[in-house]
């Protein structure tokens, strides 16, 4: 599936997780499980979550650190698939 199907699929996606101050380190292994289970997740980067970078570069090390895929980051929202 390409980018651009991914993109207007996950627009109907409904925000699963949300990453705070307690920063990435602690959704990690949540953002795995529901990688296994969905096929793209959509997640929330509040404010706070900030404090660690911007929200681009928050992104990036969240889906290295989960083997994913970032589709998109649009706002304080990022979508992930799984690769594969």
């Amino acid at each position: 599936m390409n980018k651009q199907k991914s993109r207007a699929e996950a627009t109907g996606l409904e925000t699963t997780l949300h990453i705070g101050k307690s920063g990435i380190e602690k959704v990690v292994e949540e953002l795995k499980k529901q990688l296994k289970i969905r096929k793209m997740v959509k997640v929330k980067l509040l404010k706070s979550a900030f404090l660690e970078g911007d929200k681009k570069e928050l992104a990036e090390k969240l889906a290295d650190l989960t083997g994913s895929e970032i589709i998109e980051v649009r706002g304080n929202t990022a979508v992930y698939r799984r690769k594969g």
